[in-house]
């Protein structure tokens, strides 16, 4: 095997196109682990990568995908040997580096993760970035003392991948879950994954016009960002936490720092791409036995290479509804 099929993207001045291309295994960047990729996934970020926004590449040609499941076909690295089923996730792979949309991609050996006893390699893929980011949200809220007790939990964007991901892992572990979403049509979807309430997004999305609010939430798993999230911290009870992961609805945050200063209100910051290794290992494990498996297949649309520059437009644009797999 000397090439190998992927989804390459270039620049022709400022614009960026992609095609499927057959790559030479030895122009893949330096590693000591080459994997033979099975699935792969689509993420926000991946969106932005294949219509080339948001300089996040800076060196073409380049193969996106950001994510990646298979199993080791070369190592020289101890820790792994050949036919090893392995996950990786982040560490700028994808963006910085070669990734994941193709039959093959070589790493280094510190950034991958064994695959969970019981997992499939599609079903780790339907998890991805936006689940495992999901998971290491809700440990955020637990390790800051949210438990079902405490009251409503609050997942923003609740129809998409972070969302769905926060939604079913929150619900299993007994957690009351509000969804918010834009989509009327998803409400089905959503209460099959747990959700006990589903409320319009547009009821947090106008900008608060006081620096606090009557007390609703417990805890919050928020992807979304912008006024929703300015919104959502007026509203958090006392000493209630705010886990924010995504900024789907913008950057910028207009607030106040009373709701931290009277009500004791926790914002934390959850970045799953430089997330060190034994916490990364602590939150696979956590989503093999406390998101329901099963409610996977419910979640996900698989799609091939080719399909990816359609699909990258459909989720910058919020059209998207759970995860999509790519079936390499």
């Amino acid at each position: 095997m000397t090439e190998f099929r992927a989804l390459m993207l270039r620049q022709d001045g400022k614009a960026v196109t992609s095609a499927i291309e057959q790559v030479r295994v030895d122009a893949l960047p330096a590693g000591e682990v080459l994997v033979r990729v099975s699935h792969s996934t689509l993420n926000y970020k991946d969106g932005l990568v294949l219509g080339g926004l948001g300089r996040l590449v800076r060196n073409y040609p380049h193969i996106p995908g950001i994510d990646f499941a298979g199993v080791v076909a070369e190592s020289s690295d101890g820790r792994w040997k050949i036919g090893d089923a392995v996950v990786l996730t982040g560490w700028r792979v994808g963006e910085t580096a070669w990734g994941g949309y193709g039959e093959y991609a070589r790493v280094m050996a510190d950034m991958l993760v064994a695959l969970p006893a019981g997992m499939t390699a599609k079903q780790a893929m339907a998890i991805g970035t936006a689940g495992f980011t999901s998971m290491l949200a809700v440990m955020a809220l637990e390790a800051h003392g949210v438990t079902p007790a405490s009251g409503d939990v609050l997942v923003t964007g609740a129809a998409g991948g972070v969302g769905s991901v926060a939604a079913a892992v929150l619900a299993k572990l007994g957690y009351r879950v509000v969804g918010s979403s834009g989509r009327p049509e998803t409400a089905d979807y959503l209460k099959s994954l747990g959700v006990a309430e589903i409320i319009e997004r547009s009821s947090l999305s106008t900008a608060p016009t006081r620096p606090l609010d009557s007390e609703r939430w417990a805890g919050c798993v928020d992807a979304v960002g912008g006024t929703t999230l300015a919104t959502v911290l007026t509203q958090m009870k006392y000493r209630g936490a705010v886990a924010a992961c995504g900024l789907a609805g913008g950057a910028e945050l207009a607030t106040t720092v009373i709701p931290f200063l009277l009500r004791g209100v926790n914002l934390l910051g959850i970045d799953s791409v430089m997330c060190p290794m034994p916490e990364r290992e602590r939150a696979w494990a956590r989503l093999a036995t406390d998101l329901p498996l099963g409610l996977l297949d419910s979640m996900i649309e698989v799609i091939s290479l080719a399909d990816l520059p359609e699909y990258g437009r459909k989720i910058l644009a919020g059209q998207i509804r759970g995860r999509v797999v790519v079936e390499i």
